[in-house]
């Protein structure tokens, strides 16, 4: 039982070892087991590698990388998921190369941003996404990247694959190598390169496959984004530790990934709550026979506590939610699918084996008290090795003492289990008195009619901030007035942690892993693009 917010480092064997060895193990000990599918939408179109293959055609595609480019290069992929994606990124690794992933979302100013940091020699992509031309964009950008020398369509991939010469050797990867250059999702705005290793990624990916419950041969179904490190590392790196199958999905729709669940015997899969929520709703959720699924994984946002016990309950399955950033190589700590109905509710889990994690007071740095929150910080050998090529900012989160400061807020109970209550720059200062908004919205969210909540800080000349709600209200449902949301609020909160500002919209602005991006809500408050339907003054009662 701890004393202060302080979790040592409990043991736990990290491997010394690369995502390569990984495929190279399992092509040796079950050559013949189901690696990787491709489930694009109509099941006769799907293929599948075997891990024999699958090494084989990875090994091939870093032959190929080889006779273009240098160890250490920057490669970067700008498409949706696909085989092809994940053989990529396998032959990258291979090849000592350096992956940069970007959203196929992205457009120009985001693309040329991306590309001109990382320093990218080449870039791999589709022709075009969702209607959006990305070849002809690139023709008109290339100019202003010198470092970037070519660009490849994955329409050419076999001419791509048959490029490569079999004499070329591969070279030794050290688990300590930089695998990818991971850029942040940009819930603060300006995203930065987090630059990640072989070693991270593998033993991070590991230890939450465990934590879940994934065994020997599982079987995980992803349709989260390979750009992503939820998708791109923490599920299939996984899978593949455990000598599993990696079932890709080229985008997230609710019945298409409950239909490869139930086609596919899936056992884990990882969604971030708007896809569970969406998952829930659809009507094949009652037809498809979900029975091999074990356990739902999910986090990158909040999860509320209802969510948890109606997916437990409407799935029959297990939960275990994950809390961490990019930054950590993905996940920090995590629920057991052996926890109480109330820890998977109510918390984070406990970390993860071979990190050091503290809350400190964020004024003194100090560890903070049980159960008091602060800012969350983590040791170990999960911290990234930097941004890149941004040593001021690196500093701003590295201390000397190696603690990465996460800019989330936090507590931590006698038995080491998080809780976490929003983001260092989100906290609202009420007349001098600290608020957490994840604690307001939580309680939001158990309202029947509120799908999404957003606490946000209102300037305030008297108070200096004031809360501010803005939902979005579950369709079919009508919308309660303001006096039964105070009062529903009232009735499990204090009064001063009430939302004086109460604004109802159709949409978010949200990063693509679905978080809400308070900072563009707070600047169209200030730009009076977003206006609020309602203003309830707080009595002198309530300070």
């Amino acid at each position: 039982m701890l004393e202060l917010s302080l979790w040592p480092a409990e043991p736990g064997e990290v491997r010394d070892t690369t995502v390569c060895e990984l495929i190279r193990h399992a092509a040796r000990t079950v050559p013949d087991r189901i690696a990787l599918i491709d489930c694009v939408p109509d099941p006769a179109a799907r293929r599948q590698w075997t891990y024999a293959s699958f090494r084989a055609e990875s090994e091939r595609a870093a032959r190929a990388l080889l006779g273009r480019y240098q160890r250490g290069d920057r490669i970067a992929i700008w498409a949706p998921n696909s085989a092809e994606w994940i053989i990529l990124q396998q032959a990258i690794a291979l090849a000592g190369m350096v992956m940069v992933a970007a959203n196929p979302a992205y457009r120009w100013r985001e693309m040329e941003f991306v590309l001109r940091q990382s320093g990218s020699v080449a870039l791999f992509c589709v022709d075009e996404y969702r209607g959006f031309d990305m070849r002809a964009m690139l023709e008109g950008v290339r100019a202003d990247l010198p470092e970037l020398r070519d660009v490849h369509s994955f329409a050419d991939w076999d001419d791509f694959l048959a490029s490569a010469d079999p004499a070329t050797p591969l070279p030794p990867v050290s688990p300590h190598d930089t695998i990818q250059v991971q850029f942040t999702s940009g819930t603060t705005g300006f995203p930065k390169g987090a630059v990640l290793h072989h070693m991270g990624l593998v033993n991070e990916a590991t230890f939450v496959a465990e934590r879940a419950g994934f065994k020997d041969g599982d079987v995980y179904i992803n349709a989260m984004p390979m750009y992503h490190i939820g998708g791109g590392a923490v599920t299939s790196f996984g899978a593949w530790a455990k000598r599993g199958t990696f079932v890709i999905l080229p985008g997230f729709d609710p019945g298409h990934l409950l239909e490869a669940l139930e086609t596919h015997r899936g056992t884990h899969t990882l969604v971030v709550p708007t896809m569970l929520i969406a998952m829930l709703d659809h009507p094949d959720v009652v037809t498809r026979d979900l029975s091999s699924l074990r356990t739902i994984l999910s986090g990158a946002a909040s999860v509320p506590a209802s969510l948890v016990r109606r997916t437990i309950a409407t799935l029959d399955c297990q939960f275990s939610i994950l809390f961490g950033q990019t930054e950590t190589h993905g996940v920090i700590s995590q629920t057991r699918v052996t926890d109480s109905p109330e820890d998977q509710a109510e918390t984070v889990g406990q970390p993860l084996p071979q990190l050091d994690v503290k809350i400190v007071d964020p004024e003194t740095g100090e560890p903070a008290p049980i159960d008091v929150p602060g800012e969350i910080c983590v040791r170990g050998y999960q911290n990234m090795r930097g941004y890149y090529d941004l040593p001021a900012e690196t500093a701003e989160v590295i201390d000397a003492d190696g603690w990465l400061h996460m800019g989330d807020l936090g507590s931590m109970d006698a038995r080491g289990y998080l809780r976490v209550t929003g983001r260092v720059k989100d906290m609202i200062v009420r007349g001098g008195m600290n608020l957490y908004p994840a604690e307001i919205e939580a309680v939001l969210l158990d309202h029947p009619a509120i799908e999404t909540a957003a606490v946000i800080g209102v300037p305030d000349e008297r108070w200096g901030e004031q809360v501010g709600a803005v939902l979005r209200i579950r369709d079919g449902h009508e919308r309660p007035t303001v006096a039964e949301l105070t009062a529903f609020l009232r009735a499990q909160l204090a009064p001063h942690k009430t939302p004086v500002y109460w604004s109802f919209v159709e949409e978010f602005p949200m990063t693509p892993t679905g978080k809400i991006q308070k900072f563009v809500l707070r600047d169209r408050v200030a730009s009076g693009d977003l206006t609020f339907d309602e203003v309830r003054v707080s009595a002198p009662a309530d300070a």
